[in-house]
């Protein structure tokens, strides 16, 4: 790892020191150390880091102080792909942060909102473009994004978005970037079809690796309560009757599902709004940025937006539902002690869950705390430190 302890050691130009400072960013995380110095080089990179390690700022540094270097041009001379318009929205007002003393431009293109605000800003000129794949092929499609002057791509979440299905779809817009001199590749795992784009795309990158498959942040608190499925809600309700838990992402299976909890706990007077795929974009951001100004202190969210979710300070991540697979439980507790900060997981398992919870502790190679209740473990019929076996069904016999 390269030794450095402040932003100022790093060749930076004074303008973004400046948007730094005005963050109150001090000392760069471990993505930021390894990953800037040889990204300011012009190397490609090949990154994977925990979620909330700091790779917005480990990929937008280097990129601001590229084009801030190079000619001026009225068409877009970086791309940034991203799976979700959360995440798109995330990543374009950070970067509107750290270049606000410039007077480089970034556009956030995705879904779920009006065109032609977007189509202006290719128009208008814009420096930068923040992309999901699916909204940029339809500016492609009527030939209204121009990526001809792009040098610098990044894909952000790589191993998401390919989970996503937009593998076809990275590849058609690739094809449209002759220019491209540079990529900054970050993934939370190098494996299967992210590994082999990354060799596709990559010319001999460094490889900064944080993130084995297996992790999960070392600062969060994990911990597990065996619960019926039919008493999930009165166990959530009972916990935050506590006003220790002072804010919470709870995470569920299906939108349907999410709609009905949200609803379950503003009828027993709990602040609470659901955030998921059927939401139009403005509905689900009114209802990320009122949670993240303490109107409502519950934000009920299926896994779509578990990667595209940035609170600051977000005390609580709970699993109202066992996710199918290890890296969604990863990447949901992700949500919380963020920056280095600590935090609490809390996941409900119910007799159905206990091989998925089993599988992610396998996974993750860490042990949570178990913890009783009086709607919990005993009440629930079953253990978690053993596999459960199949209810016994009884049946009276019919009189004659």
């Amino acid at each position: 790892m390269v030794h450095i302890s402040t932003f100022s050691e790093l060749p930076l130009s004074g303008v973004l020191l400046r948007g730094i400072e005005d963050l109150g960013f001090t000392e760069p995380t471990p993505i930021q150390r390894m990953a800037i110095p040889p990204a300011l080089e012009g190397r490609d990179i090949l990154a994977s880091a925990q979620t909330g390690s700091g790779k917005s700022a480990a990929f937008g540094l280097p990129l601001l102080e590229a084009l801030l270097r190079d000619e001026a041009s009225r068409e877009p001379r970086a791309l940034i792909l991203a799976p979700t318009r959360e995440l798109a929205q995330q990543i374009t007002e950070h970067l509107r942060h750290l270049a606000k003393h410039t007077k480089l431009r970034v556009a956030p293109i995705y879904g779920g909102v009006a065109m032609r605000p977007q189509i202006r800003a290719f128009r208008d000129g814009s420096d930068i473009i923040v992309a999901t794949p699916g909204r940029l092929m339809d500016l492609m499609q009527q030939g209204e994004a121009r990526l001809g002057k792009i040098g610098i791509l990044v894909l952000d979440e790589a191993d998401r978005m390919l989970d996503m299905g937009f593998l076809p779809g990275v590849r058609r817009i690739i094809a449209k970037l002759p220019n491209r001199t540079q990529t900054l590749f970050f993934s939370a795992t190098i494996a299967g079809a992210a590994g082999a784009l990354a060799n596709e795309l990559l010319s001999d990158p460094v490889r900064v690796n944080l993130a084995p498959t297996a992790a999960t942040v070392d600062t969060v608190r994990q911990s597990v309560y065996a619960v019926d499925q039919a008493k999930k809600t009165a166990l959530l309700l009972d916990l935050l009757s506590d006003n220790s838990i002072y804010n919470a992402i709870v995470f569920t299976r299906t939108k349907a599902r999410a709609d009905r909890l949200a609803g379950a706990l503003a009828r027993n007077n709990v602040g609470a709004e659901s955030i998921h795929g059927d939401r139009t974009q403005s509905q689900r951001t009114r209802a990320l940025d009122a949670f993240k100004k303490g109107r409502y202190r519950v934000l009920v969210a299926t896994d779509v937006a578990a990667r595209g979710i940035d609170v600051n300070d977000l005390g609580h991540v709970i699993n109202y539902d066992v996710p199918a697979e290890p890296a969604d439980y990863i990447h949901r507790i992700g949500r919380t002690a963020r920056a280095q900060k600590s935090g609490d997981a809390i996941t409900f398992v119910s007799y159905d869950e206990t091989d998925l919870f089993a599988k992610i502790e396998s996974t993750i190679g860490t042990r949570a705390e178990r913890v009783a209740h009086p709607l919990s473990d005993a009440a629930a019929g079953y253990s978690l430190e053993t596999k459960p076996q199949p209810r016994r069904r009884t049946f009276r016999r019919r009189r004659r």
